[in-house]
């Protein structure tokens, strides 16, 4: 990692935090954004919330001097065709928040059924579902950026995560032409790797003109061949061969340390790791 790049905070090892606690640490450790959470665990800001809720989670952004601009949402676009409706309408609700909020990119996921299942009529419901959701997000002035995540099965010990239809690469390439050229992606190298990916290089080429923001993480393969999530300083993946592969690559890198428990212990270790590989 050679150039300085904006470093933010994703949302998810936060989220058991209230949202000033998370803006709080965000500052302590010098995060210039924070991806603010949506309707995607019990702490976030919930999908019907109003204007003074969504005028005071702005103002607690500007009072910490943390930059607001993207959001992540929890949808599924696989599921069944009962489920569907409901899926599209939350995620038309939160863009609606985003817009109130001045939030430029909205993280949504595909979905998380195994790629192999996702064929037919359950294919075409989910690009209709992405089209629809990203027509609405285009008019309202946010961008829908598709994170790249695997399924997961979880454990007592840990995960496993497998092919979805956005770390699997023939379903990646065959997305890309269906979607509308307005959605973007939210690159997550480890996903990947946890899902099977040996050649992440080339799936960031494959992406490389579509990429909103990163998030950066890793995971560490347990006795059981389980996957803990962990810093990025070591883990599945060689992000320092990774970042040094990408270096086109211009835009924000975003933490995501997974363990509520010792988030600011998990930031604080990532961001030294990075300082490392900058200057190496």
């Amino acid at each position: 990692m050679r150039k300085e790049r904006e470093l933010g905070a994703a949302a998810w090892g936060f989220r058991e935090l209230e949202l000033e606690e998370q803006l709080r640490i965000c500052r302590t450790l010098g995060f210039s954004s924070l991806e603010l959470g949506i309707a995607n665990a019990p702490g976030d800001l919930p999908a019907d919330a109003g204007e003074a809720r969504i005028r005071e989670g702005s103002a607690l952004y500007a009072q910490y001097g943390i930059g607001l601009w993207c959001a992540a949402t929890g949808n599924d676009f696989t599921v069944e065709p009962a489920e569907i409706r409901g899926q599209i309408d939350k995620v038309k609700a939160v863009i609606a928040i985003c817009r109130k909020a001045k939030i430029r990119y909205l993280r949504i996921f595909a979905g998380f059924s195994p790629a192999a299942e996702v064929t037919g009529e359950r294919w075409e419901r989910m690009i209709r579902a992405i089209n629809e959701a990203a027509d609405f997000a285009a008019d309202q002035g946010v961008v829908l950026a598709i994170e790249t995540h695997g399924g997961v099965n979880g454990y007592a010990d840990g995960v496993e995560h497998f092919p979805s239809v956005t770390t699997d690469r023939e379903a990646l390439e065959r997305l890309l032409k269906e979607i509308r050229p307005t959605v973007a992606f939210v690159f997550d190298p480890a996903n990947l790797a946890a899902a099977g990916e040996t050649d992440l290089p080339a799936l960031y080429r494959l992406l490389e003109d579509r990429i909103g923001y990163m998030h950066l993480k890793n995971f560490v393969r347990l006795p059981s061949g389980h996957l803990d999530p962990a810093a990025v300083g070591g883990g599945i993946w060689d992000i320092p061969a990774f970042l040094s592969e990408s270096e086109s690559y211009s835009g924000p890198y975003l933490i995501e340390y997974e363990k509520t428990e010792t988030i600011e212990a998990g930031c604080r270790a990532s961001l030294a790791a990075l300082e490392k590989w900058r200057r190496a």
